[in-house]
């Protein structure tokens, strides 16, 4: 069962992701990032053969705006580096500081293709919030 699902938002993708915790929320948010834009890639919980890693510190002034500097944390690991997050795990994490270790792949032309380029992930109609399952955010990718 997916952990997100789009809704509609005109010339951009609006995503809603949810976890039952807010580390779940992160890791789920991660997942749909990357599931949006690449087709073939390593999914969460698997190990590659290249066994690429990174570990990632990202702050935020509220849980919001650490969801989208963590998301474009991770956007730019894949503009800049070709890193393809197929594995997040969360070690630390409170209001405004966000430390994760990352495993994944580097994209290969051969082996991935780019579904959809995102361009940035915005403040637009942003909302994180509790909810009586876990959390819930709103985010929507600029394309």
């Amino acid at each position: 069962m997916s952990n997100y699902k789009f809704f509609d938002h005109t010339a951009d993708i609006g995503i809603e992701v949810t976890g039952r915790t807010r580390k779940a929320l992160f890791v789920n948010a991660s997942d749909a990032l990357f599931d949006v834009m690449i087709e073939n890639r390593a999914g969460r919980g698997t190990e590659n053969a290249q066994g690429h890693r990174r570990s990632i510190t990202v702050e935020g002034t509220d849980v919001a705006e650490l969801l989208v500097n963590f998301l474009r944390e991770l956007l730019y690991l894949f503009n800049g580096e070709k890193f393809i997050t197929g594995r997040c795990d969360i070690t630390r994490l409170s209001s405004q500081v966000l430390e994760a270790s990352l495993a994944g792949e580097l994209f290969d032309s051969g082996k991935h293709l780019i579904k959809i380029e995102i361009k940035a992930v915005t403040y637009s109609g942003l909302i994180v919030e509790k909810i009586k399952k876990g959390w819930r955010a709103r985010i929507i990718f600029d394309v």
